[in-house]
């Protein structure tokens, strides 16, 4: 369980490393013409774009660094927490903007963010 735990936990850090760090770097004009999937774009200015990016990138560096670190390992499930939370966000955007088959993707991303939540307060505690 602790090996699924570090490899989901893994996988999710460097996709919202990759993808909040190209929210942050990335102007809202060229992410909103990136493709279907990035319409979103349209209900958030570009400060607001740059926050939730700049907030991926410090949910990656948290689901990672601290145990890594072995400081604060309590801040990893509450980095997947801050994760599931911004997915459900995600979800309701594309709900509201009958983009369904884009949801389906957010909402693996939140099952696997609730996951580890889970698994880190739960049975693979760091603390226990």
């Amino acid at each position: 369980m602790n090996l699924a735990l570090w490899i989901i936990t893994g996988l999710l850090a460097a996709a919202y490393l990759f993808g909040g760090a190209f929210k942050v770097i990335v102007p809202k004009e060229k992410i909103a013409a990136s493709g279907a999937s990035a319409r979103w774009t349209e209900d958030f200015g570009g400060g607001g774009i740059k926050t939730i990016g700049a907030l991926e990138v410090l949910a990656a560096v948290g689901l990672i660094l601290p145990a890594v670190l072995g400081v604060a390992p309590v801040l990893v499930p509450l980095a997947a927490l801050g994760l599931v939370l911004m997915m459900t966000g995600a979800a309701i955007t594309r709900i509201r903007r009958h983009e369904i088959k884009f949801m389906l993707v957010d909402l693996v991303y939140l099952v696997l963010a609730a996951f580890v939540v889970w698994g880190r307060f739960g049975p693979e505690s760091f603390t226990g």
